[in-house]
């Protein structure tokens, strides 16, 4: 039977083929709101995949895959969509992503609806198989979309937009460390808005500074920051100079996020003395470490540690850092990251894949990320976990049907005429 929800129609029978319904009055005693218009979540039904490989914890295997109330059943039943040689892969979990700026602000100062952009953006998350999206908003003082009025109308419209959106849509929050006299704002931004994840980054230009040089890049940080550059410059210098204070105050705010359950974390580490420190303030995920040795600093205390995707698909760090593939082929990564393009966590898995095998490649963004963050009941097909899934079409060899907590979020057009004749 067709599950469609509408309105009921106006009978236009006997009425001529060019009738128009009439329209309908709205009372104008207030203004609908989104709330007003909004659809009624409703569960898919239950259906079970059928043709494919599946890979379950314990590997490949062809037995239908079921689908029940969200979640991964026992037993097959409801509908059965037909997908023979398709790869049926747990949903990718994405760690860290800010590809969703380009969709909030396609030019510099396009932003008026943001709420649109991150509708947008999770269309693109769905189509390369993101079940559950980490979005990484900086609160910086680079101004613009890393700024912190950015961030705080950015979280505003995503609590607006989870809603009517069924890709798991999350904060990793990344603070610049010598914002101090910000921490009070921001922890109030992370308990009004639960965010669980927080990275702390640097990105002062220290050294210029220190040497009294003036910071390349500076006339157009300036500019996105709504700055002129020698106030920009002035701020810079400023927050430099109380780089003495950062430590202890650092500790002590990470020591209350942690108190609230916070995952927190480092970017960047350069040197095994910067992941110690981090460890010792209690930052236990190292992201994109610099080097093999920091990486294994890491590994060695049991941190997690993610690697850029895109660094996977490169062959190398764009930066000339350590190779993310090294990273993961040597047993030490936890998570790769889609960073800055969405397609990269399916391309770089893939890669991995004939070295590692496919169950060891493909965990580094399912169930290796799932576990980091705490996600206990998603990251595996395995029997009442969440229905988080992404289809492989063997054509095309790209995602071609994702599923979020039992709810179809894209299709392509050959998915699309399954669902259609199921």
């Amino acid at each position: 039977m067709p599950f469609l929800l509408s309105a009921r129609a106006p009978d236009l029978r006997g009425k001529g083929a060019n009738a128009v319904a009439p329209c309908v009055a709205i009372p104008q005693k207030r203004r609908m709101t989104m709330p007003d218009l909004m659809v009624p979540d409703l569960m898919m039904p239950d259906f079970h995949i059928t043709g494919g490989a599946v890979l379950r914890p314990e590997g490949l295997c062809d037995a239908p895959l079921g689908i029940a109330a969200g979640q991964v059943a026992a037993e097959a039943s409801g509908r059965a969509l037909h997908l023979p040689r398709w790869q049926v892969l747990p949903g990718i979990v994405d760690v860290h992503g800010d590809g969703f700026e380009r969709h909030l602000a396609p030019r510099r100062g396009a932003m008026r609806d943001l709420g649109a952009g991150l509708m947008a953006a999770e269309a693109e998350l769905a189509a390369n198989g993101i079940t559950t999206a980490y979005l990484a908003q900086f609160y910086s003082w680079e101004g613009g979309m890393r700024g912190p009025d950015f961030a705080a109308a950015m979280l505003r419209a995503l609590d607006d937009v989870r809603p009517r959106v069924a890709t798991d849509l999350r904060v990793q929050l990344r603070v610049e460390t010598h914002l101090i006299d910000d921490y009070p704002a921001i922890e109030a931004l992370i308990a009004a808005h639960d965010i669980g994840y927080v990275v702390f980054n640097d990105h002062i230009p220290h050294d210029a500074l220190a040497r009294g040089k003036r910071p390349p890049r500076l006339t157009g940080q300036a500019l996105k920051s709504g700055r002129n550059p020698e106030a920009h410059l002035a701020l810079l210098q400023s927050l430099h100079d109380r780089r003495e204070e950062v430590p202890a105050a650092l500790n002590q705010f990470a020591a209350r996020l942690s108190s609230r359950n916070v995952l927190l974390g480092s970017h960047d580490d350069a040197t095994t003395a910067d992941r110690q420190t981090a460890r010792g303030q209690g930052l236990r995920v190292s992201e994109f470490p610099e080097t093999a040795e920091v990486a294994a600093d890491a590994a060695a205390a049991g941190d997690a540690i993610v690697m850029g995707a895109p660094n996977v698909v490169r062959g190398q760090s764009h930066a000339g850092k350590v190779s993310a593939g090294f990273i993961a082929r040597e047993g030490m990564c936890t998570a790769l990251a889609s960073d800055y393009h969405y397609p990269a966590p399916f391309q770089a898995a893939m890669a991995l894949a004939p070295d590692m095998g496919l169950g060891a490649a493909w965990a580094l963004v399912s169930s290796g990320p799932a576990a980091m963050l705490g996600l206990r009941d998603r990251g595996t097909l395995a029997s009442g976990a969440r229905a988080d899934l992404v289809a492989i079409n063997p054509e095309t060899r790209r995602p071609g049907l994702t599923v979020s907590g039992g709810r179809i979020t894209y299709a392509d057009h050959q998915a699309a005429a399954v669902l259609l004749t199921a």
